[in-house]
């Protein structure tokens, strides 16, 4: 059985309510459940809520909601691999087996199911642990700056300010959307970031990390520009 499982507590800090606050429209979870059940993959595709808010808007765009997340499981420091081996468990608790599953961030609407279908592909293809998203870094890392308490400014790699951008390894980084894997190296715990994942490379017109207001108003303006085209 192939699952997805889109995480969405209810006690978000930055952005209050982040995970069904209007987003072009609708709720900005709706987007994530959308493109899971468009991409025809899961038997299931579920949200796991502590919030029976979040829960009911969840259902009202095709969610699943077989269990309301334990509080343990709901606070600021549990991580993606303890959510989703927590339905994994409760599946094979009622004897149901899941063979891969996909985590899908509930603040994801610039994520489109052709990638979630890809993130399988790879992982079947590649035989690794996990497929997910990344994307390239806009700027060489290796050029990065730090600023210090009286604003000036120090190279963090010396180094490789004097060198050309082309001469530079491109980087990539997490693009925060999807998480493929399957169910042992979930309910193990492996590390997602190894090199028993594959990536998912997504261009960095698809992706818009979303922890602040700022974020999420640059995201409204990719996501409209999007359907312009």
């Amino acid at each position: 059985m192939r699952l997805a499982v889109i995480p969405a507590r209810g006690g978000s800090k930055r952005i209050p309510r982040k995970n069904i606050k209007p987003f072009c429209g609708k709720a900005i979870i709706a987007y994530s459940i959308e493109a899971a059940i468009e991409s025809g993959l899961f038997d299931h595709v579920i949200v796991s809520t502590d919030d029976d808010e979040i829960a009911g808007v969840a259902r009202q765009h095709g969610a699943e909601i077989p269990f309301i997340r334990p509080a343990e499981l709901a606070d600021d420091f549990t991580g993606t691999n303890a959510i989703v081996k927590h339905a994994i468990e409760w599946y094979a608790d009622h004897d149901i087996s899941v063979d891969t599953a996909c985590c899908i961030y509930a603040t994801a609407p610039l994520l489109q199911s052709d990638y979630i279908e890809q993130g399988y592909r790879q992982l079947l293809d590649a035989k690794t642990d996990f497929a997910f998203s990344i994307t390239s870094y806009a700027f060489p890392i290796q050029r990065a700056l730090r600023l210090n308490e009286n604003n000036t400014v120090e190279a963090i790699n010396p180094d490789a300010i004097a060198s050309r951008s082309q001469d530079l390894e491109e980087c990539w980084h997490d693009a925060g959307q999807f998480y493929w894997g399957t169910a042992n190296a979930f309910v193990d715990e492996l590390a997602i970031m190894s090199s028993r994942a594959s990536g998912v490379i997504l261009p960095r017109y698809r992706v818009q990390d979303i922890d602040t207001i700022e974020d999420w108003k640059q995201a409204e303006l990719m996501y409209l520009a999007l359907q312009k085209q």
